[in-house]
């Protein structure tokens, strides 16, 4: 229903950018994706220098859209999960000089694992 009525004239007539009222227009929702922006996370250095240099790696996020954030998680987990392993390596067993106790678990000079008593 509508409330023009003949006699009153012509009805009133809108554009786009002039809406009925004389409201002013609200602003068209965009539908386009934010761009890149950092998040401004302070990343506390550790005093390991390769686990800070992966913690690191993660500024680079910020510059990319969220989709690109992925590979950069996955790098920065493969890294630290390299470094965490590296710390459960041991060391492999240094010979010392002749005459002292070898490592624990390290070949003893002499073989005596045949008996030969006659």
């Amino acid at each position: 229903m509508s409330d023009w009525m003949p006699d009153a004239g012509n009805p009133p007539v809108s554009t786009p950018d002039e809406p009925v009222g004389g409201e002013p227009a609200a602003a068209a929702p965009s539908f386009e994706p934010a761009g890149p922006a950092p998040l401004g996370v302070v990343r506390t250095p550790t005093g390991h220098a390769a686990v800070d240099a992966r913690l690191e790696r993660l500024a680079d996020a910020d510059h990319l859209p969220a989709d690109g954030h992925i590979e950069v998680y996955e790098d920065v987990h493969r890294g630290l999960r390299a470094e965490l392993t590296s710390l459960d390596a041991r060391p492999a067993a240094v010979p010392g000089p002749p005459g002292t106790a070898a490592a624990p678990g390290a070949p003893s000079a002499y073989d005596n694992t045949h008996d030969h008593r006659s």
